[in-house]
């Protein structure tokens, strides 16, 4: 049976929670993991790259010098690709890099990489993650006091403008929302900091 302690706001130890074997306690399937950062990289490329071919290069139309005689190299163009000022070959274009990842490899990877935080003993559960107005000095307090003052996620249930706006300046912190949780954010956090009705959401979908 999988416990964690549950802490409130001031780092204050408040009571225990049972994790979820299901998404806290399976074996981390690390190939699985890595196929889901690679996916959403990939789908975070703008492919906006763009270069002009030999065809699109303006200028080029005349025969730089005649076929024969001249004892230089045939060409029939200046903008050809050997040439200064000439096209490019296959030159890149607009394009979209994304990619579908199967549903099942998702929910796999994403239980994979929470399992292992809970492993590692770097999850961490407050009782409740609530913020009267943005302030960044009681925000960065708050991860001080349950000893996350490094690269963190912070999870809560429901979109909480004061909790994005608190967190939004410190560096390294990130604030997202249970149902926007994905594999890369977990994977490149240090400590993953939920609330506690967050973690209750992350268990009703994945469990």
């Amino acid at each position: 049976m999988l416990k964690t302690n549950v802490y409130d706001m001031s780092g204050k130890l408040v009571g225990e929670i049972e994790l979820s074997e299901a998404v806290f306690g399976i074996e981390p399937n690390e190939s699985v993991v890595h196929d889901a950062v690679k996916n959403h990289l990939a789908n975070k490329r703008q492919g906006t790259q763009s270069a002009l071919t030999r065809a699109e290069v303006s200028g080029g139309g005349r025969k730089p010098w005649r076929q024969k005689g001249t004892g230089r190299a045939r060409q029939g163009s200046t903008r050809a690709p050997q040439w200064t000022h000439g096209g490019i070959v296959f030159a890149p274009k607009p394009r979209s890099y994304s990619y579908t990842l199967n549903k099942k490899a998702k929910r796999l990877a994403l239980k994979s990489v929470l399992s292992a935080k809970a492993a590692e003993t770097n999850l961490v559960v407050i009782d409740a993650i609530r913020m009267d107005e943005p302030k960044t000095a009681k925000f960065a307090a708050f991860l001080k006091a349950v000893g996350c003052d490094t690269k963190t996620l912070v999870v809560t249930a429901d979109a909480d403008q004061n909790v994005v706006k608190s967190g939004r300046n410190i560096p390294g912190c990130e604030v997202t929302f249970a149902n926007l949780l994905n594999v890369y954010d977990v994977l490149n956090a240090n400590k993953l900091v939920v609330d506690k009705a967050a973690l209750q959401k992350i268990e009703e979908v994945f469990a």
